[in-house]
């Protein structure tokens, strides 16, 4: 009778059993963070951006009594132009930066008129001060340009 059969058996369970804490001291092992490149791997955003882009120097430059054609040609093709509310316009912007979602931002700017003549301006897009350039405010307030007197016709 030939125990060769019956050592290699047994080196086979020793040999399984001397491993098993091996392995099992693998999946406690922690990867210092010098070492760990899979965290800091960021996948690259594009910033986000859709609308019509509408700055304080373009709101200064509104006057009353401005055609639709010359607001038009000062802020562009409004994203927004009703059927049912052929006198107002609607110019919004979105920006959302990729990497930074928190910073996303939102302005509107609303233009009313009458007779096809520019009448008020309204949103959270504020004219600036001659000569000073403020950022955007985040409230929304109405300019009556009624008021402002129009330009003297020659004759």
């Amino acid at each position: 009778m030939s125990f060769a059969p019956l050592v290699r058996l047994v080196t086979a369970r020793r040999a399984c059993v001397a491993l098993v804490p091996l392995i099992a001291g693998c999946s406690s092992f922690q990867v210092p963070d010098s070492l760990d490149v899979v965290s800091k791997l960021n996948p690259y955003r594009i910033d986000i951006r859709q609308g019509n882009l509408v700055t304080q120097e373009m709101v200064g430059q509104l006057k009353a009594g401005m055609s639709r054609e010359q607001v038009r040609f000062l802020l562009g093709t409004p994203m927004l132009a009703d059927v049912f509310h052929p006198d107002r316009w609607d110019y919004v912007y979105f920006f959302k930066p990729g990497n930074k979602p928190e910073d996303t931002q939102q302005r509107r700017l609303i233009v009313y008129f009458e007779d096809d003549r520019l009448v008020s301006v309204g949103g959270d897009v504020v004219a600036a001060e001659e000569g000073e350039i403020q950022p955007p405010e985040q409230r929304t307030r109405t300019l009556d340009l009624s008021e402002v007197a129009a330009p003297d016709k020659k004759k």
